[in-house]
């Protein structure tokens, strides 16, 4: 299984809508998404640093952002087309940011993050109901870039759009990770509790088990889970705009470090601390 995959070069191409069966994304998008963590990718050691070797992060920052670029220079006025291309923008600029980060250029990385964010929440107008990941994208590029006031204002926007109440798990998921974000821990162990009830092809358990461990302030649980989605990342040869970072672990550590929970997790899916 792998994580939701969107070509580079492909801004101009509107998105298919989602067959019924597939699974909903986790990370900011609305027609795909894939475990973070499986059993199967969990056994073994990790390959992830071996592949990683000689990564040219310039190269996939100046790609996405060329893509982003692109993109913002041919919005549609057509509202349906108008709220797919925000979307392609905001992963162009994630990606970008996530390049940006792994170099260690943080203000450039939070620039790009910070512009994901917008096109996200700009994009949401217009979404189709139950655009779920439109908001976990853009709280996921706030605390990505380090910038907690704007976290916290998407993380309220977020909650304003009920998902804590969705039928789908990925809306709750955007519940947890808003409430977590705002501090609202009781609240947001309540949610994540019945994330850790839904079945693995519905939702990652390891990634609902660490957002569990957070609200409850629970460090050994934390780290177990979160080394557990790390480890999925570090067996899967797929990634978020083909930028090969764990970018929820970098979430989870550092909402975490906020708690003084992190686990002080290393791999060369992370940036350097």
């Amino acid at each position: 299984m792998v994580e939701i995959i969107v070509a580079a070069g492909r801004l101009e191409k509107a998105e298919d809508p989602p067959a019924a069966a597939s699974p909903p994304s986790i990370n900011g998008n609305d027609n795909c998404r894939a475990a973070l963590a499986s059993p199967a990718s969990l056994e073994g050691g990790s390959t992830g640093g071996a592949r990683l070797m000689g990564v040219d992060w310039d190269e996939h920052a100046e790609r996405e952002e060329s893509r982003y670029a692109d993109g913002v220079a041919r919005v549609p006025s057509d509202a349906d087309a108008r709220q797919r291309q925000l979307v392609r923008i905001a992963m162009a600029a994630t990606g970008a940011g996530l390049a940006r980060l792994m170099q260690g250029r943080r203000a450039e990385a939070a620039g790009w993050l910070a512009r994901s964010a917008e096109r996200y929440r700009e994009s949401f107008p217009g979404a189709p109901p139950g655009s779920w990941g439109r908001l976990i994208g853009a709280v996921k590029a706030r605390v990505l870039a380090g910038d907690w006031d704007g976290a916290r204002a998407d993380a309220e926007w977020a909650l304003e759009q009920r998902p804590a109440e969705a039928d789908s798990p990925i809306g709750r998921y955007a519940g947890v990770l808003a409430l977590v974000v705002l501090g609202r821990a009781e609240e947001a162990a309540a949610l994540a509790d019945g994330l850790r009830r839904e079945p693995e092809e519905a939702f990652p358990r390891p990634v609902a088990e660490a957002l569990a461990a957070l609200a409850a302030g629970d460090a050994a649980g934390y780290g177990e889970a979160a080394g557990r989605v790390l480890a999925s990342f570090e067996e899967r040869d797929d990634y978020l705009e083909d930028i090969p970072v764990a970018d929820t672990v970098v979430v989870l550590e550092a909402l975490a470090e906020r708690r003084g929970l992190a686990a002080g997790l290393s791999s060369p899916l992370l940036p350097d601390a």
